[in-house]
């Protein structure tokens, strides 16, 4: 967890107990195979979506580069 010197001792009780859920609720999805499966297949399109967004942002980047020259 990153310490940040504005983060009173209340953001940092419920940052350490946020993180404690999220590690219980990763530990409940390794434990089904079922959602794991689900979960990985969830990973691959999310996955595929960033890369189409990163794409589309490359294009741009470089559409502008080209104007500018």
């Amino acid at each position: 967890m990153m310490d940040y010197p504005s983060m009173t001792a209340e953001d940092k009780k419920w940052q350490a107990e946020c993180d404690a859920r999220t590690l219980a609720d990763a530990e409940a999805i390794k434990g089904d195979p079922e959602r794991m499966k689900a979960a990985a297949g969830a990973a691959e399109d999310m996955k595929k979506e960033a890369m189409d967004k990163a794409m589309a942002l490359e294009k741009i980047s470089r559409g502008i580069q080209y104007k500018e020259a």
